[in-house]
C-alpha cells in the first residue's frame, strides 16, 4: 500500500473511536436512505429479530427502531460506540427492545435461523462483502432479509488516481452487477439495489467532520498520528468531490432463499 493511500484500519483504534464517536453516523448514509431500504423488507412484527452489524453509535439503528416494532441487537467491535448506542436507545425510550453489545461480525452470538433481518450500513467491508453474505446467511430464517451498503464502482473504467486509492483502501470494491451476482451466488434473491445520493456523503458525513476535526486536532496537538488520520479523511473527501461520478455506496437488499 502506498504511503499516500492509507486505510482507516492502519490508525490506532482508540483514535478512530474518538474521532468518529461525536458523529451521528460513522459512514455515508441518511435516515431517508435507511427508510428507503427498509421499505423493501416485509412482514416485520413485534416478534421479529433484527441484527445491525457494525452498528457504530447507532444512528441508523434508531431510525430502524422508530419505524419497526421488532427487537434489535446492535453489534460493534468498539465498546465506546456501544456505550453511546445504548445511551441513545435510553434517551429515545427504545432500550426495552434495542440493545447494543460488543462483538465481532465474524463471530455472531445468534442461533442459526434466529434473525428476520440483518442490517449493516457501511460496515460489511470489515469482513468482506462476499464473506459476510455467506457467513451471515445461516443466521437468517428462510425468507429472511439482508440489507447492506457497500462501496461500489459505477463504471467499468475510471481514472488511475481514484482507482489506485480505492484498491489500496478496499481491494474488495467492485461494480454493482458483480456485487449483485455475489448476492445471488450466496443464496439470496436480489430484491433491490440503489445508489446512495451525493448528500449521503457530503451533508451527512463529510460536512459533520469539519468541526470534529478542529476539536480533535486541538486536543491532540503535536500528535502526528492524529494529524495523519485527519489528513486521510480530508483527502478522501477531496477525492469524492473530484470523482463522485465513478463510485459511491450502493444499498443491496436480498432475501434468503
Amino acid at each position: 500500500m502506498s504511503d499516500q493511500n492509507k486505510s482507516i484500519h492502519e490508525f490506532d483504534f482508540n483514535l478512530i473511536c474518538e474521532y468518529f464517536s461525536s458523529m451521528e453516523r460513522q459512514g455515508p448514509g441518511s435516515p431517508e436512505m435507511t427508510l428507503r431500504a427498509l421499505s423493501f423488507v416485509d412482514n416485520l412484527s413485534a416478534g421479529s429479530r433484527i441484527a445491525d452489524l457494525g452498528c457504530g453509535t447507532g444512528g441508523q439503528t434508531m431510525v430502524l427502531a422508530q419505524n419497526t416494532p421488532a427487537r434489535i441487537t446492535g453489534i460493534d467491535l468498539f465498546p465506546v460506540f456501544i456505550d453511546l448506542f445504548n445511551a441513545k436507545a435510553r434517551k429515545l425510550n427504545l432500550h426495552e427492545r434495542v440493545t447494543g453489545i460488543t462483538g465481532s461480525m465474524d463471530d455472531l452470538p445468534f442461533r442459526e435461523g434466529e434473525l428476520d433481518l440483518i442490517w449493516s450500513e457501511g460496515a460489511i467491508y470489515n469482513i468482506g462483502f462476499e464473506k459476510g453474505l455467506n457467513y451471515w446467511r445461516k443466521f437468517l430464517k428462510p425468507g429472511g432479509f439482508l440489507a447492506v451498503t457497500e462501496a461500489s464502482w459505477f463504471t467499468d473504467e475510471r481514472p488511475e488516481e481514484i482507482d489506485s486509492f480505492w484498491r489500496d483502501a478496499y481491494p474488495g470494491i467492485d461494480t454493482i452487477p458483480s456485487k449483485v451476482a455475489m448476492m445471488q451466488k450466496a443464496g439470496y434473491i436480489p430484491v433491490a439495489c440503489f445508489i446512495l445520493p451525493e448528500e449521503c456523503w457530503t451533508e451527512h458525513f463529510y460536512e459533520h467532520q469539519v468541526k470534529a476535526q478542529e476539536v480533535f486536532l486541538e486536543k491532540h496537538r503535536g500528535n502526528r498520528t492524529a494529524e495523519e488520520l485527519v489528513e486521510n479523511e480530508r483527502r478522501e473527501a477531496v477525492l469524492y468531490s473530484k470523482y463522485k461520478e465513478y463510485y459511491g455506496y450502493a444499498f443491496y437488499i436480498g432475501k434468503k432463499i
